[in-house]
C-alpha cells in the first residue's frame, strides 16, 4: 500500500512539474533606491525572468522611496523583498537575491 501511495506521489509530483511550465508568473520586487544590494536583486530576478520565465513573467520593480504607499500595501518591511503573486501560493522572498538557487526554490521553480 505504501509503495502505491508513493508512486501516487511521484506522479503528481511529476504533473504538477510540467504544469508549471506552462504558468504565468507575476512577480513584484521592492528595492531601497539603487544600493549595491537593490542592484543585484534587481540582476537576478532579471535574469531567472529571462532564463527559466522566458515570456511567462510580468516582473515590476518598485522603489519603496519613490513609492512609499505601495510599500506600506504590501506591508514591506525589508528591502529588497520579492512577492510571488501568481501562480498561487503567494510567497515572500526578504534580503539578499544573490544566492539565485534560493530565490529559484523560493518560487517553486526548483524541487529541494
Amino acid at each position: 500500500m505504501t509503495k502505491k501511495r508513493d508512486q501516487s506521489a511521484v506522479e503528481a509530483l511529476e504533473a504538477a512539474s510540467r504544469d508549471a511550465k506552462d504558468q504565468h508568473y507575476t512577480l513584484r520586487l521592492y528595492v531601497a533606491g539603487l544600493t549595491p544590494r537593490s542592484q543585484e536583486a534587481i540582476r537576478t530576478i532579471t535574469a531567472i525572468c529571462e532564463e527559466q520565465l522566458e515570456g511567462r513573467c510580468d516582473l515590476e520593480v518598485i522603489d519603496i522611496y519613490q513609492h512609499p504607499v505601495l510599500a506600506k500595501g504590501e506591508q514591506i518591511i525589508a528591502a529588497p523583498t520579492l512577492i510571488k503573486k501568481l501562480p498561487l501560493p503567494l510567497r515572500k522572498i526578504i534580503g539578499n537575491m544573490a544566492d539565485k538557487e534560493k530565490v529559484l526554490l523560493g518560487l517553486d521553480l526548483r524541487s529541494k
